[in-house]
């Protein structure tokens, strides 16, 4: 595949984690400051792009999201996975009820979650459908209303098609576009204060140009969230108890670790919004949202905090007076220390946090479920598959009957299932669950990547290196799976084939030629945005 990095051949940087988020999350004035800061510096424009169709924002979307999945923050977690994806399931069949998700826009665009693994509270938008949910964000909810919110503001900011509309106007503005911006981002990457030393350097008329784009999108994203969210049954309170979260995080002064508050400003018009709406939000307790608060503390381990904060939540169960805490704070703190305990390499004190943790749990379904399927972790982290198996239900008991075949729901139960039975020596029970999984979910790569390592388990090797072939192709890596279909035709050549290897290998032979004309589209895309 050709080397050079997309959109950026000034640095010839690829994208990752923290430039893409430093980029798309960034309010508009910024990004008209780090454009202005492009001018003066004599660097080669790129023209003006105009406004972007929705196809051709999504092949902008899918350049980019390709390299956040190469990069070392993006993370697969089945668990978090499906809980967020559920959340944004019931946000889009809203968007299309409302008519907020045009027919257009629900075809052409991705509509795809990507997790960033950072302690950072933050969440974006990115071109195309995609969004990207950081672990820090997760990590400070405490029920699905509330991360329905911030996720309803992201969709809003999708079906808009702001970004559409703001590299247009930054088109109309300047002929500074894509990697002026990318530079831009970089910087900023590097060293926050660095808007501001451009701010010193002029370009005053753009910059308040933008800076009103921005608060409107701002506002104009608020009002879609919120539509989307109430339509989708999420409690309204959810919008205002996360907005009082931010703004109380803003009066403290952010030290850094909630750039979502730099990202999506609170401007007073946002503000009397919220407060408006809060006059017609009844004004009751919502339920305990339990599984919501064990999979925040998940996500604030998998936030990579350092050793010492792990060290620190390892050792709240054993400090005194936590048998005195509530059980609604100290259900996440036993989660989040028997995490913390594998994290740390202690196998027997997280086995046993993770039996406490289940036994106060029985009263809560989805919860329980929660604690048993991170009681199969640890089995599974132990190398005790069957044990995995014993304490793993068949399918999920709680389960929310999500009737669309393209949902997400009993997922991580499915991988989780499957890696015990390959690692037990029932790779065929695996494949036989994951297969008709992966024919709903074609462009599932984690659930294509567990049926590779089944199907090579049972010796099948021509399944195998389709199925690996397929995880490149949904990561949007086409010369990957390219190599790995080849590797298959290879096979195919060298071995004598059954009638059923023949009809795979016509199958490995049509996606050759499905993933050779991809590249070709991408590399063109390349060239074009370059």
């Amino acid at each position: 595949m050709d080397s050079k990095p997309p959109f950026n051949p000034l640095t010839r940087r690829r994208f990752n984690w923290r430039m893409v988020r430093t980029l798309f999350a960034l309010p508009a004035g910024e990004l008209a400051l780090q454009a202005a800061a492009r001018a003066q510096s004599g660097l080669p424009a790129l023209g003006n792009q105009g406004d972007l169709t929705a196809a051709q924002e999504r092949k902008l979307g899918d350049l980019i999201v390709r390299d956040l999945y190469r990069d070392p923050d993006y993370v697969d977690d089945p668990i978090i996975g499906e809980y967020a994806s559920g959340i944004w399931h019931r946000l889009r069949v809203a968007g299309r009820e409302l008519g907020e998700i045009t027919p257009d826009l629900d075809e052409s665009f991705a509509w795809k979650l990507l997790l960033g693994r950072d302690k950072d509270v933050n969440a974006f938008a990115l071109p195309g459908g995609y969004m990207g949910l950081l672990m820090g964000m997760v990590g400070v909810v405490s029920s699905r209303a509330e991360l329905a919110s911030v996720m309803g503001h992201e969709t809003g900011h999708i079906v808009q098609r702001h970004i559409a509309r703001m590299l247009g106007e930054q088109g109309r503005q300047t002929p500074l576009m894509i990697a002026a911006l990318l530079l831009g981002a970089v910087a900023a990457s590097r060293n926050p204060q660095a808007g501001a030393a451009i701010a010193a350097g002029g370009q005053a008329a753009i910059i308040r140009q933008q800076l009103v784009f921005s608060r409107s999108m701002e506002q104009e994203a608020d009002r879609v969230g919120y539509g989307l969210m109430t339509k989708a049954g999420f409690a309204p309170q959810g919008f205002v108890s996360m907005f009082e979260k931010l703004e109380a995080a803003s009066r403290l002064n952010d030290n850094g670790d909630w750039p979502f508050l730099r990202t999506h400003p609170l401007t007073s018009e946002r503000i009397a919004d919220v407060q408006l709406r809060e006059q017609n939000i009844p004004h009751t307790k919502p339920p305990t949202d339990w599984e919501t608060l064990l999979l925040a503390a998940r996500a604030r381990v998998l936030g990579r905090p350092g050793v010492d904060v792990l060290r620190q939540w390892a050792g709240e169960p054993d400090q005194p007076g936590f048998a005195a805490q509530s059980a609604v704070r100290q259900a996440p703190a036993l989660y989040a220390a028997t995490l913390a305990h594998t994290e740390l390499r202690n196998p027997t004190r997280a086995q046993a946090l993770a039996g406490q943790l289940e036994q106060a749990m029985g009263a809560h379904p989805r919860a329980l479920h929660q604690a048993r399927m991170l009681r199969a972790e640890l089995a599974l982290r132990a190398d005790q598959p069957q044990q995995a198996l014993t304490i793993l239900p068949a399918t999920d008991p709680a389960a929310r009957g999500n009737t669309n075949p393209r949902g997400q729901d009993g997922r991580a139960l499915l991988l989780m299932r499957s890696e015990a039975q390959i690692r037990a020596g029932h790779g065929a029970d695996a494949a036989s669950a994951l297969q008709p999984w992966v024919s709903d979910h074609p462009t599932d790569a984690g659930a294509w990547a567990k049926l590779a390592q089944a199907l090579q388990a049972q010796g099948q090797m021509l399944r195998a290196l389709r199925a690996e072939g397929e995880v490149q192709m949904a990561r949007l890596d086409f010369a990957g799976a390219i190599d790995r279909w080849r590797a298959a035709q290879d096979y195919s050549r060298q071995h004598q084939s059954s009638p059923a290897d023949l009809i795979e290998a016509s199958i490995v032979d049509s996606r050759m030629h499905a993933a050779q004309d991809a590249l070709r589209e991408q590399k063109r895309e390349e060239k074009k945005w370059s």
